[in-house]
């Protein structure tokens, strides 16, 4: 990686350096977030998931 900077910063081009580094780096916490949106919808699915196992199981009872 210090070889492709030397190289880039050697040929004057710094605002291409700059520009893959702040789409990296929006890309890296656009791939997080929609990791963490995955996990929030299965937890929540879950929880939906167990709610309705308990009205059925007091739907059963009466």
């Amino acid at each position: 990686m210090d070889e492709i900077i030397s190289t880039v910063l050697a040929k004057g081009d710094l605002a291409h350096l700059a520009l893959f580094m702040w789409a990296s780096g929006a890309s890296t916490a656009a791939l997080l977030l929609l990791r963490e949106l995955a996990a929030a919808n299965k937890r929540y699915n879950a929880f939906v998931t167990e709610i309705a196992h308990l009205n059925r199981l007091f739907r059963d009872k009466d």
